[in-house]
């Protein structure tokens, strides 16, 4: 039987704030489960390091040669396992870049980022752990569905009190590049805001750096201290250039140092990611501070800022440090994520998740992976398609836990763009990634791809029918991108 190859891609999944639910939006091949162990994570997913692109090709007797341009995965065993990761900071970064009238690198493009941001139709489970949900639709493109496999968290509290406590130390960036409007100034009023609205139970630590890293602020309770933490912040300046190395040391060493038992421990990095001074090699930063980071469960939340922006640095950081990232533009992003996303993400629901997607090969011919499953059925197969399993360990008792969610073939959708319509805007967002990263040949594109035109307007009438404004946003993204391709 001749031998395949897949390209390793790097997986997603994403804490959609507004419905507390997590997508499944990429996979590796099988056996990357070994890859690497977890450190606790405060949103609500643990998850091992996901694997970097590998450039393989794949292909199966009898594939058409559009079939062997798409990474395919190894026969027989047809699984795919992923990590569990939460980034949006692709979307969010496209989205700035667009509006200032440049198309974005393909290389930034990453399709399961514009996916997880958008909310989801997910069911929830009632208490800790996962829900597994598992549907697709078929496309026009003759035997190719696109399979859609979505893990749910419980519902995000509405009352505050019933999170545990946060201890928070931002390792803040004040090189001479943070200067530029929207980068400094965004993270002062964003982080005078979310100083007002923390509870008195919560504490704060600052480290700042630029040639050098200096905490400016210890872990500092809210409590009848508000004024001090407002104090450091706005003394915040830019001087000179980025050693983002010893920003992140710096700032894990307060983290250990300031480390609260029974409290989310985190570190967030706020930064345009330029490094240029010390240390600038993700995997040389985190092994530096590996040993807080697994010892004590502190994991980085990545918080992009600038229109010119470290993309790659920060998401191999945040990868690398069981963390995720974000990319805020403005004021409205910027207080969603300090003031919504953050204080909603530190409440644990699982520890050691670790999923798997398993295709019958009866019925599977073939699939591969962009934001979605892209599943190539054999002709005239009818019967059992999918089925994903996610593993965990309870927050408290480490007990162990198993969820699984099936797929048949009859079950799918009669077409993408007549499934629901949550199923719609993934599809959408996952088509317009995908039509942003052409030019990046390490990159196949999905079944069934449709023009930009097409995209917006269907984002258009989504938006009429969700009632989402993050959905008419996408629909204007996608015209700026149409037009900027005349």
């Amino acid at each position: 039987m001749e031998r395949h190859r897949i390209r390793r891609l790097r997986a997603a999944l994403v804490a959609l704030t507004a419905t507390g639910g997590l997508l499944l939006t990429g996979c590796g091949a099988s056996g990357d489960s070994d890859r690497g162990s977890s450190s606790d994570r405060a949103d609500g997913a643990t998850g091992f390091p996901a694997p970097g692109p590998d450039r393989g090709t794949g292909e199966q007797d009898g594939d058409s040669p559009d079939d062997e341009s798409r990474e395919v995965a190894p026969s027989p065993d047809h699984l795919s396992t992923f990590a569990l990761d939460v980034d949006t900071a692709s979307y969010g970064y496209a989205r700035r870049t667009l509006a200032d009238g440049q198309r974005p690198d393909p290389s930034t493009i990453r399709p399961e980022e514009f996916v997880n941001s958008f909310r989801q139709d997910y069911e929830r489970p009632d208490g800790n752990g996962f829900s597994v949900t598992v549907d697709g639709a078929r496309t026009d493109d003759e035997d190719w569905s696109l399979v859609r496999v979505g893990l749910a968290t419980r519902g995000t509290s509405q009352r505050p009190d019933d999170r545990p406590p946060a201890a928070l130390t931002f390792v803040i960036d004040i090189s001479g590049s943070m200067a530029e409007p929207g980068r400094l100034d965004l993270a002062q009023e964003s982080l005078g805001v979310m100083t007002d609205r923390l509870r008195d139970d919560d504490s704060v630590a600052i480290v700042t750096f630029s040639d050098q890293a200096k905490t400016v602020l210890p872990m500092t309770r809210l409590g009848g201290n508000r004024d001090e933490i407002h104090d450091a912040v706005d003394d915040l300046e830019p001087t000179f250039s980025t050693n983002l190395g010893a920003g992140v040391e710096t700032g894990y060493a307060t983290a250990v140092e300031g480390r609260r038992e029974g409290a989310t421990n985190r570190v967030v990095l706020v930064s345009d990611a330029l490094a240029n001074d010390g240390d600038t090699d993700a995997d040389s930063i985190l092994e530096r501070i590996d040993g807080a980071r697994r010892e004590h469960g502190i994991t980085l939340f990545g918080v992009g800022v600038g229109s010119d922006y470290g993309d790659a640095l920060m998401e191999r950081l945040a990868d690398k440090g069981d963390g995720h990232t974000v990319y805020v533009s403005g004021a409205d992003d910027a207080e969603k994520v300090f003031c919504e996303q953050l204080p909603r993400n530190i409440d644990l629901t699982a520890r050691d998740a670790k999923a798997q997607v398993a295709f019958d090969p009866e019925t599977c011919l073939l699939y591969t992976v962009t934001a979605l499953y892209a599943v190539r059925t054999r002709q005239g197969a009818d019967g059992h398609l999918a089925t994903a399993t996610v593993r965990w360990q309870d927050p408290e008792t480490r007990t162990p836990h198993e969820e699984s969610g099936q797929l048949e073939s009859d079950s799918l959708d009669h077409s993408v763009w007549s499934a629901s319509p949550r199923f719609q805007v993934t599809a959408v967002a996952a088509y317009f990634a995908d039509a942003l990263r052409r030019g990046d040949d390490r990159w196949a594109a999905l079944p069934d791809a449709r023009p930009l035109d097409e995209l917006a307007g269907r984002a258009d009438d989504l938006a009429d029918t969700t009632e989402d404004r993050a959905v008419r946003e996408l629909a204007d993204t996608i015209r700026r991108a149409r037009h900027l391709a005349d």
